[in-house]
């Protein structure tokens, strides 16, 4: 079995239990789990990967809606199982690249508009899983751009992230041209060293919002956002939600 379906998770929390595995992906906006005791949220660069019989509890965060594909093991070929088994071994929150992303909204309009074809939403979430399983399980990134230290470039955005960063720069730590900086991180993150700086930023900006009661104009200039305006623009258009929306919903 297999069938991918678009829902809205309203924001009152549930609890589920079911034998089937499932892959929830995020169209619009944000919703929050918790798989076997491990929390996360899914959102525009985040999915929720929840094993059969997983005890799980989860919410929406307000406007969201999601692509959720429902699959069991049952008539699977041994092919698919060895791909089923490694992707919902464990609960699992993967990051997804801008090119998952754009794959992930064309399923979602094709979905939108011939969602009641059940060959077409198997069709869809077939390919969904296998782009996701390559993405995990594929040949390791770290041979093909060994040169790139990731950690010393993540400790270099923290430690600047109040401030503008440029790619040149981060090429410059890095001891390569920008053009191949460039090339290389995308190959080995998955993610534009632009994309990749405003999701730090947005993680930064959303664990100080949960986690402090700074003022918005301060998180905003902590996390490197040229105004407050800037900071709610952002997490409005990648996280579906306002600042003061998450705040308050702490």
């Amino acid at each position: 079995m297999l069938n991918a379906r678009l829902m809205r998770l309203d924001d009152q929390a549930h609890e589920h239990t079911h034998d089937h595995h499932q892959l929830v992906l995020s169209l619009a906006g944000r919703a929050e789990f918790e798989v076997n005791g491990r929390g996360g949220e899914v959102c525009r660069m985040r999915a929720c990967l929840v094993p059969g019989d997983a005890d799980h509890q989860f919410a929406g965060m307000g406007d969201n809606r999601m692509l959720i594909i429902d699959l069991d093991e049952q008539g699977t070929s041994d092919e698919d199982l060895q791909l089923l088994t490694g992707l919902f071994e464990t609960p699992r929150y993967p990051q997804l690249d801008a090119d998952f992303q754009n794959l992930l909204s064309y399923a979602g309009a094709e979905l939108e508009r011939y969602g009641s074809d059940p060959l077409l939403t198997r069709a869809l979430g077939g390919v969904l899983l296998r782009a996701l399983h390559l993405r995990l399980f594929g040949e390791p990134h770290a041979q093909v751009v060994g040169t790139l230290n990731l950690e010393r470039l993540d400790s270099y955005i923290v430690e600047h992230l109040a401030r503008r960063i440029s790619v040149a720069e981060l090429a410059q730590v890095a001891c390569l041209s920008p053009s191949h900086f460039h090339a290389q991180f995308k190959d080995c993150v998955g993610l534009t060293p632009h994309q990749y700086l405003l999701k730090t930023r947005l993680d930064r900006a959303v664990r100080l919002l949960r986690e402090s009661g700074l003022p918005l104009i301060r998180i905003a200039e902590e996390c490197g956002f040229s105004s407050q305006s800037a900071l709610t623009t952002a997490m409005r258009r990648y996280l579906g939600l306002t600042p003061k929306r998450l705040r308050s919903a702490e």
